[in-house]
């Protein structure tokens, strides 16, 4: 390690007057920063309470670019952006290098950590990278609504050997790994709102075998068109409890905004449509039925997406079964199929990655993208690792007509048991749902906005046992696992890399991602000397020294990250 590096890592080195940043004034990118570069401001001061640290490396999410586009319009911005503008960033890992006099017992100069970006203080998101000033910095203050917000600290430390693309990436790779995390209720909330909807005039035998009554119950019970030897038991089930019920005439009119389990009795799309809008977060429609709906079904699948909105169902009688016979599994079934939709972009290649590197792994892959180039790059990264692990790899472009059409038709008759769309594309999630197993789980990762409307047969939900999820962001647990199996050699973040750059060259990075430029993920080292956006193909010409220390696969290392350093820090 050269004194220059050594000293780095140690972070005790004087520091600059000047703290170097890219502001961002109002949506697009063309008021992102002065006349298309970074602004010089003073470095920040630091309060008793309070850390200024130094951030070493961010990784460019296409969240930054939906704040790019929306500007002081996005949701977790709540100011003007003009006086007081943004500064992105919120995959980054930081070095402490001044301590606050009250903070001396706890942090050090020199400590590094990585930061759970969703931060809360009262209820209010004060999230790093869009509140707080984020990673396209240089320098940074961590106050006490990081130190002590609603989930305690949302900084985490990272061991001295780890590499700085490698923590900073956990973040994205904990939204990843965060997908197959996920729970479902298998029951009614109990002190929740229910609304259960008739919709089959022929038929009359339901009941709720659990879930309603004295164990666990929903505090308030809404009722529409219930056949009436039913209405008669919940409204004598819900005096007993001590349940208020409410007689509902107009689907389009309940008495609650916001409803956590809407049971629909009955095949009826238009029904299912009018009173989806109404389910809460976490919201489970349940649908009642044995034929088939009459045509699909019209779901806000950005509400799938960000609220975990889940419609489950059954034939009945029983409410209740609905909910637990088929508990939603979101893990990828071990020895299944499962399909990558969308798989060459950068989370895309993390889910790729990870399906591979998992010890209960599916027995087939299929990977599928628009994109040529994509395709061979993924194939190239991971496909004699697949098959090393015993797994069938198939790659696939939709854009192939009768390639991809002939290369389908091998899946059509037993389907998938996991999809992942990772295109946020209506038509593609609603032609990725019809390929569906028996039992099979289609997650929806892309950020489709909420509204976006995909045709569904929700039929399957109770005919094939089907679920559609949906996941968005991570906890600060998840932050926690992904950096624990980071360290232990688990997962690899770093794999995960495409091209690299210096604070100058973080807008041209932004387009890149904007526009899909590479298949991986765009790392900015913020202390670095001048240097374009470049490839790490691209450093074969550049920077050799840091080239031959990739992998074989000219893949990102903790060494090639020192080497570059070396070469390249201010």
């Amino acid at each position: 390690m050269t004194d220059k590096l050594a000293a780095y890592r140690h972070a005790g080195a004087p520091l600059p007057e000047q703290n170097h940043l890219w502001p961002l004034y109002g949506a697009g990118l063309e008021n992102l920063g002065h006349d298309g570069q970074t602004i010089a401001v003073p470095l920040p001061a630091c309060g008793p309470d309070e850390l200024v640290v130094r951030h070493d490396a961010c990784g460019l999410c296409f969240s930054d670019i939906k704040v790019i586009r929306l500007g002081p319009e996005h949701p977790r911005i709540y100011r003007n952006m003009h006086e007081n503008p943004v500064v992105l960033g919120h995959e980054v890992s930081m070095t402490v290098v001044v301590v606050g006099q009250n903070l001396r017992d706890q942090y050090h100069v020199g400590d590094r950590f990585i930061i759970q970006a969703d931060i809360f203080v009262g209820g209010v998101g004060y999230a790093y990278g869009y509140e707080i000033q984020g990673g396209l910095s240089q320098y940074g203050v961590i106050d006490r609504r990081i130190l002590d917000g609603d989930h305690g600290n949302y900084l985490i430390p990272v061991q001295p050997g780890t590499g700085y693309a490698e923590a900073a990436l956990t973040e994205p790779w904990a939204c990843v790994i965060a997908a197959y995390g996920l729970t479902y209720r298998t029951g009614l909330k109990p002190g929740g709102v229910t609304w259960i909807i008739g919709a089959d005039p022929d038929r009359a035998d339901y009941t709720i075998l659990a879930g309603f009554d004295e164990h666990s119950h929903p505090d308030r019970l809404l009722l529409t068109n219930v056949p009436a030897g039913f209405a008669a038991w919940l409204k004598d089930r819900a005096a007993a409890l001590g349940v208020p019920v409410t007689e509902v005439e107009n689907l389009s009119a309940p008495p609650l905004a916001q409803v956590d389990d809407i049971v629909v009795l009955g095949a009826d799309p238009g029904a299912i449509e009018t009173v989806s809008p109404y389910l809460s977060e976490f919201g489970i429609l349940a649908i009642i039925a044995a034929r088939p709906m009459p045509r699909t079904v019209a779901v806000d699948i950005g509400r799938v997406h960000y609220n975990r909105w889940v419609y489950v169902g059954g034939p009945g009688p029983d409410i209740a079964q609905a909910y637990s016979r088929v508990p939603v599994r979101s893990a990828l079934r071990p020895g299944g199929r499962a399909w990558f939709v969308g798989a060459g972009g950068p989370m895309g290649r993390m889910h790729v990655q990870r399906a591979i590197e998992a010890h209960d792994a599916p027995a087939t892959i299929l990977c599928t993208d628009v994109s040529d180039e994509r395709l061979a790059d993924l194939s190239q990264s991971f496909a004699a690792e697949a098959q090393a692990h015993g797994i069938e790899w198939v790659s696939l472009n939709p854009m192939n007509g009768d390639a991809y059409r002939e290369g389908m038709a091998r899946f059509a008759e037993g389907g998938f048991d996991d999809i992942l769309v990772l295109a946020p594309v209506p038509a593609v999630i609603s032609d990725a749902a019809t390929h569906l197993a028996p039992r099979g789980v289609m997650n929806v990762f892309a950020g489709v906005s909420r509204g976006t409307m995909a045709r569904l047969d929700l039929s399957d939900v109770y005919l094939k046992d089907v679920r559609v999820i949906g996941h968005s962001a991570s906890t600060i647990d998840d932050l926690r696992l992904m950096l624990h199996q980071a360290e232990s050699g688990r997962l690899s973040p770093n794999r995960s890399v495409a091209a690299i750059g210096s604070l100058g060259a973080a807008r041209d990075g932004l387009e890149a991602v904007q526009d899909a430029s590479f298949p991986g993920k765009v790392v900015i080292y913020p202390h670095i000397k001048d240097m374009p956006l470049t490839s790490l193909h691209d450093l074969k010409d550049t920077l050799p020294t840091v080239y031959d220390k990739l992998t074989d696969r000219h893949e990102w290392t903790v060494e090639a990250e020192a080497e570059f350093l070396r070469l390249m820090l201010l």
